[in-house]
């Protein structure tokens, strides 16, 4: 095979256009992931606020019958668990990994509780029309960068925009300076005038909204079906995806197309004649996820006072 057909080849082309639909929703719970862990919040709740937003915009948008509807209300459900997850680890100082962990635990019982009670319990799962990936013409058939970039929905386009948006926060304004300054050092930010609770409250509230954007893809872009823990793990991921990214917007989309290719290559190895157990091929973004997390996570550029509980007056503890 030359390499102008293996370029154009199709198996290659529907490869890398599920390697960015899988790294979407990823990408959008770890840059939300950013902007809380850049203020000091382990934000750990990331995989509950993603299946939360899966729920809610599942749910809104079959009653509404508007696909926007479901992703807006995803968001707001997202900001609701954010700022939840805020009040136990900013205001009551509680542990941050321990809370993250109750309410990723919460949002699987809630959601599967509310789901049988709106939707009943019958093997007849309720289903959407989910949003179709746009039509580009002729880009979408360029080498490589046509399946990348040019097959997906609208809600990649808005992932990829947010990656944009996330860098200008973070690098050119007076917020990402602000959050910069909570998460390195709360007391020196606190002496020059800032409100640590104020902006970390704000940041855990974007962190959410953007989790919960990232489960509304599941259900309202990838799928257009809700089931019960559908997010499978990616909200942890998502974590794991901040430390190779060094929390830099760039880095995690980076990485988060990383893990995307993965889980795009198991899903292709569990078709193919190897005699591998297709519950072995399913390990491999798991897999992934423990070797950056063993091999990165003393050189992710953590801020200093990333899980460290602030109290006015006095230092954190």
């Amino acid at each position: 095979m030359n390499a102008l057909a293996f370029l154009t080849d199709p198996v290659l082309a529907g490869f890398l256009a599920a390697s960015m639909r899988l790294a979407i929703p990823i990408l959008l719970a770890a840059l939300g992931g950013m902007f809380s862990e850049r203020s000091g919040v382990l934000n750990i709740g990331l995989e509950g606020a993603m299946l939360i937003g899966a729920f809610v915009g599942f749910v809104a948008a079959f009653l509404s019958g508007s696909l926007a509807i479901g992703v807006v209300a995803a968001i707001l459900a997202g900001i609701v668990f954010g700022l939840i997850l805020g009040f136990y680890t900013i205001t009551l100082g509680a542990n941050q990994v321990v809370v993250g962990i109750a309410m990723n635990l919460l949002a699987v019982g809630v959601t599967a509780f509310f789901y049988r009670l709106i939707f009943g319990s019958g093997t007849q799962s309720p289903r959407i029309d989910a949003f179709p990936p746009l039509d580009l013409g002729a880009l979408a058939n360029i080498p490589i960068v046509g399946p990348l970039l040019f097959r997906q929905d609208l809600l990649a386009y808005v992932a990829l925009g947010l990656v944009v948006v996330a860098w200008v926060v973070m690098a050119k304004t007076r917020l990402g300076l602000n959050i910069r300054a909570v998460g390195e050092h709360p007391e020196a930010a606190e002496t020059l005038g800032l409100d640590v609770y104020r902006i970390r409250y704000l940041a855990v509230a974007i962190s959410g909204a953007l989790a919960g954007l990232g489960g509304a893809f599941l259900s309202l872009s990838a799928t257009g079906i809700f089931i019960d823990n559908m997010t499978a793990g990616r909200g942890y991921i998502a974590l794991a995806i901040l430390i190779l990214g060094r929390r830099h917007p760039v880095g995690v989309l980076l990485a988060a197309l990383l893990f995307g290719a993965a889980d795009a290559l198991q899903l292709r190895a569990q078709l193919l004649p190897t005699g591998v157990p297709f519950q072995f091929m399913l390990m491999l973004p798991y897999v992934l996820t423990i070797i950056v997390l063993a091999g990165f996570v003393g050189r992710g550029g953590a801020p200093a006072a990333l899980g460290v509980p602030f109290r006015r007056g006095r230092s954190g503890d």
